[in-house]
């Protein structure tokens, strides 16, 4: 079910070819066409806010949204000036695997990576 709104924005997001040819391959490998990603900051871990990043149907009031040759990535207001400017990329090295973001406005992370401020 998707929510009706008038008010879709853009956002400052950028989202890498190779991230948004991962999220294309788990929305295929789950047969689901009517899900977006969903980019979000939280209140918590140890350096204050935390990012999530997750599969939503819903679009909701205020929320801004782009689309990556047929991947839309969704921002909801609060988390937009957080995240303006961030880069979302996929990593699938030895030392690394999944999604990463590059956030300039991250002032300090916390060591293990999970939340800045």
């Amino acid at each position: 079910m998707t929510d009706t709104t008038t008010d879709i924005g853009t956002h400052g997001v950028t989202v890498t070819d190779v991230a948004a040819g991962k999220v294309r391959s788990l929305l295929e490998q789950e047969g689901r066409d009517d899900l977006r990603l969903r980019v979000a900051v939280q209140p918590g871990g140890c350096s204050g806010l935390i990012y999530q990043l997750y599969f939503d149907e819903r679009v909701l009031d205020g929320d801004a949204l782009r689309d990556y040759d047929g991947v839309e990535v969704v921002v909801d207001k609060m988390s937009v000036p957080y995240l303006e400017g961030a880069t979302i990329d996929f990593k699938d090295t030895i030392e690394q695997q999944g999604f990463t973001i590059d956030n300039p406005n991250a002032g300090s992370a916390c060591a293990c990576g999970g939340s800045f401020s």
